[in-house]
């Protein structure tokens, strides 16, 4: 039961430095590598395996800064969850598709917009963002859904390869 008790300090540990309450982004990081770090130099299987999770996981865990971002997987499906009904409504289908995963940091924000602007916006509120570009990942996530469209296709496909080809001669 004392095993059990120390795995539950060691949650509530591992909970705290990911809270956004408890700190800035770069303080909680510190925290999680001193955890990890005193987890590793366990003899416990458990602690041990704890350390190894963490350690998979930190690359994405304070990638956001402190940026008002959703701080897990259920304040992020609550984030997509206007857009995916919006979608629905204007398709008819079941689901949203992949649009909003390849579309959806520039998606989401117009999408959601009227949650934060309940009036229509004025021209003069719109005028800054005529310019703006989309992030480039998802320019990049863009361009390998097309060549990816082109390569499921049998009658497009050999045009692909041929491109394809042809970008390949033009590199060397």
């Amino acid at each position: 039961m004392s095993a059990v008790r120390e795995q539950v300090e060691h949650l509530r540990e591992i909970h705290a430095c990911l809270d956004p309450a408890t700190g800035t982004s770069a303080q909680r990081q510190n925290q999680f590598a001193a955890l990890v770090a005193r987890l590793a130099a366990s003899d416990d299987p458990s602690c041990l395996h704890m350390a190894k999770t963490m350690t998979a996981f930190e690359p994405g865990l304070f990638s956001g800064g402190d940026a008002d971002l959703p701080i897990d997987n259920l304040d992020l499906e609550r984030a997509f969850r206007l857009p995916k009904g919006h979608e629905r409504r204007i398709h008819g289908h079941a689901h949203a598709g992949v649009r909003i995963v390849q579309h959806g940091p520039t998606l989401l924000l117009t999408l959601d917009a009227h949650t934060r602007h309940p009036e229509p916006f004025p021209a003069e509120d719109l005028i800054p963002w005529r310019h703006a570009n989309a992030p480039e990942a998802q320019l990049q996530s863009m361009r390998r859904r097309r060549v990816m469209r082109l390569a499921r296709s049998a009658k497009k496909r050999s045009r692909l390869l041929a491109d394809l080809e042809l970008r390949y001669r033009l590199a060397t």
